[in-house]
């Protein structure tokens, strides 16, 4: 197998990331919920006001993976790390790939002086949980997410 790069995402992997998005989806039942286009990914994460960044694998010009994340900040905690997505392509998962990006976003955390990192996992991922709990990772049940979309918002402010 020839050698995988980790490098910073550029504007020209957008439209294999979004692949790598919807693929994710799909896998875990919610192909629906994909809403994300390459031109608001491209202003999100590369416009003037960024709000996220995000890591390739790589291997001859292919998009095998990526890390995407933002920085977030907790009262308690100070500056942390936001891991959204952790994607491999399916047809390319056990290879080590995953690792690989998760390492190297482990070390983004640390070079930027981020307290620690964090992230989500759907409670039907149990392949996610298993590769998580190989760093050691904390499982936290005393959180309940809770949001409001767009629409809602506007209908309750009207």
């Amino acid at each position: 197998m020839k050698e995988i790069t980790i490098r910073s995402g550029r504007v020209k992997d957008l439209p294999q990331v979004l692949e790598l998005i919807k693929e994710l989806a799909a896998y875990v039942g919610l192909s629906d919920q994909v809403e994300n286009s390459v031109a608001q990914m491209e202003v999100d994460g590369f416009g003037d006001n960024s709000v996220y960044e995000l890591l390739v694998a790589e291997r001859d010009g292919a998009i095998l993976g990526t890390s995407i994340y933002y920085y977030r900040y907790s009262t308690w905690k100070g500056k942390r790390l936001y891991l959204e997505d952790l994607v491999v392509k399916e047809s390319e998962r056990g290879k080590g790939i995953g690792k690989l990006l998760f390492e190297a976003t482990m070390k983004k955390t640390l070079s930027e002086k981020c307290s620690g990192m964090m992230w989500q996992v759907l409670d039907t991922n149990k392949t996610a949980m298993d590769f998580y709990k190989k760093y050691n990772a904390k499982f936290d049940r005393a959180f309940i997410n809770y949001g409001l979309e767009s629409e809602s918002i506007r209908e309750i402010l009207k």
